[in-house]
């Protein structure tokens, strides 16, 4: 029997006010993004990057597998996590740290979380002070002068040294993650045997090169979605997608959702920072 989650929250508001549509804000730098905005429905999610949940105006709560679902304030989900997100509100705050960009061990103890409920009022206000200073500052830039890790995490969080050959194709992927790079022939890029490769991709990345690909790929629709006047075909294949039943499917792999609802539950978000033209706009 399927259970609504949101019918099992009670009513809690903690003293901020209710979001409204004009204070809906995304700002994305290369290995980190913020998100207040619409959550959405409660579907499965699974992204490759560490999610750290907190309730703009409410409780949030989330369930991780098939774990009972839990109730409180910050939740820190892993990268690659299947878990699902409900809150009694329309809002969320969503935090998204890139793994391959930070020294996961190295990291404050509650980011190093096994997932689920986490006893931080600490980062739930600095969540919340980190949207009202993109309310502020963006208005005026694209890219406001805001330190990301100092203003969410209240400090730098200390970077990963990967290996340099596969430093250098997680860039390539990074930096234009529509390509179809092809795991041989980064190998052949670095100077790598196929197997000598795929071993130590996951050795120091976390995650298997197909899966890194499919994430970034996944993780670039987050450009896109300001453009309202495209098709979700020409978006699909701008991103790289075969066709547009594929990219349907793996956006709702990742996001829960589908592509469709994405960019219909961001017609009033502001979008802060890197941006991509697409080819079909240049």
């Amino acid at each position: 029997m399927r259970i609504d989650p949101i019918d099992a929250i009670r009513p809690y508001v903690i003293g901020a006010k209710r979001v409204t549509s004009a204070e809906r804000v995304m700002w994305i730098t290369p290995d980190r993004v913020f998100y207040a905005g619409l959550l959405g429905t409660p579907s499965t999610r699974n992204y490759g990057a560490t999610m750290v949940y907190v309730a703009l105006d409410g409780v949030v709560r989330v369930q991780i597998g098939s774990q009972a679902w839990q109730e409180g304030h910050v939740f820190v989900v892993p990268p690659h996590t299947v878990h699902r997100v409900a809150c009694e509100t329309r809002h969320i705050a969503a935090t998204m740290l890139e793994p391959e960009s930070v020294d996961m061990q190295a990291l404050p103890d509650w980011l190093q979380h096994s997932g689920g409920l986490v006893e931080q009022e600490g980062f739930r206000s600095r969540a919340h002070q980190a949207h009202q200073a993109l309310l502020r500052n963006g208005q005026q830039s694209q890219a406001p002068m805001l330190d990301f890790d100092q203003l969410l995490f209240g400090m730098e969080l200390p970077k990963r040294q990967l290996d340099k050959r596969i430093a250098q194709v997680v860039e390539r992927i990074r930096t234009n993650p529509s390509g179809q790079a092809q795991a041989q022939d980064c190998a052949a890029q670095v100077h790598l045997s196929f197997s000598r490769f795929l071993h130590l991709f996951k050795s120091e990345v976390g995650t298997s090169f197909r899966t890194f690909r499919t994430w970034k790929r996944a993780r670039s629709l987050l450009h896109y979605v300001v453009d309202q006047n495209s098709s979700l075909t020409d978006v699909a294949l701008e991103a790289g997608y075969p066709d547009s039943t594929h990219f349907s499917h793996s956006i709702r792999q990742v996001y829960g959702l589908k592509p469709k609802d994405i960019f219909a539950g961001s017609r009033k978000l502001r979008v802060i920072g890197a941006a991509v033209t697409p080819h079909y706009m240049r």
